[in-house]
């Protein structure tokens, strides 16, 4: 593999600069315009030709535009020559892997032929919501873990008395128990349930093993808030002394962070791949870590 070079994306200029530097990589630049009807239009400004390239844009809202900027520039770059590796931190339609209901669309299948056909030859992400769901794809693909910086930066920034980690649902058991391994403390998992129609969220009741500690929820995406906020509840009714949420995406749509203020959310800590005042975490070494081993 030749030296790489990184190729930003709209969406994740930040971001690139932070994983070309910890490679030592040239970092090539973009021409970008948003017309008025929202349609997109990318430049390539170098020259890749037979390069390895890593093509950083997080598809964050507007997840479309987002994404289909790193189709556009990754059949560029591939048409140019180049060997393309996307990084894509948030991956939309990540939560359609399977056929929950009869009709419903496997966007994760869709995905994955969409990124073939553009010349995507690697993929990167981080945190996927189901690490199942990178089975759709037909490249070599990879999930990067934002655990260990999450545990680092809670550690080194915040005084916790006798914490305890949670998990708004079982399906983070794992997430959180890596997490809790990481600071060498006590962990569970709430008990929620979500209508699969409605989308509507309940939390059942804990009992007092919470009483009187600091509790730090950890999640990988945090959308609405809804299932922090009714996590929360729940938690702060217990017992908690303080509540902390850690999470690898914040999303945060709408009146999300207002939302979870007032259920008793003490602190919001995401990582930047998505930038939000809540950002504080930066995923590019984990990234970075990752290429150096290809390379």
């Amino acid at each position: 593999m030749g030296d790489w070079c990184v190729v930003p994306g709209p969406a994740s200029r930040d971001l690139a600069v932070k994983i070309s530097e910890r490679l030592d990589a040239d970092l090539f630049d973009i021409g970008y315009k948003l017309f008025p009807d929202g349609e997109s239009k990318v430049t390539l400004l170098s020259e890749v030709r037979n390069q390895p390239v890593i093509l950083v844009q997080s598809a964050y809202p507007p997840v479309d535009r987002h994404l289909f900027q790193a189709l556009l520039l990754s059949h560029k770059l591939s048409e140019e020559g180049a060997e393309v590796h996307a990084v894509i931190p948030y991956l939309p339609y990540a939560r359609q892997d399977r056929e929950f209901l009869n009709g419903e669309i496997v966007s994760m299948r869709v995905i994955a032929r969409l990124f073939r056909s553009v010349g995507m030859r690697r993929f990167t992400t981080v945190d996927i919501h189901s690490v199942e769901g990178l089975s759709n794809l037909s490249i070599p693909s990879y999930s990067a873990s934002a655990v260990p910086l999450l545990a680092e930066y809670i550690q080194n920034n915040f005084k916790l008395a006798d914490p305890i980690a949670a998990s708004p649902d079982f399906g983070g058991s794992a997430r959180v128990e890596a997490f809790s391994r990481i600071l060498g403390i006590d962990h569970l998992s709430l008990e929620k349930s979500r209508d699969k129609v409605t989308g509507e969220v309940q939390v059942k009741p804990l009992d007092s093993s919470v009483s009187g500690r600091d509790a730090i929820i950890v999640d990988d995406i945090i959308s609405t808030g809804g299932s922090i906020q009714k996590a929360c509840i729940q938690l702060k009714k217990s017992g908690a002394k303080r509540v902390i949420s850690a999470c690898t995406h914040p999303v945060l749509v709408g009146d999300a962070l207002e939302k979870m203020r007032k259920a008793g959310v003490d602190e919001v800590i995401g990582t930047n791949t998505i930038p939000q005042s809540v950002s504080k975490v930066d995923i590019s070494s984990a990234i970075a870590e990752h290429f150096k081993t290809l390379g």
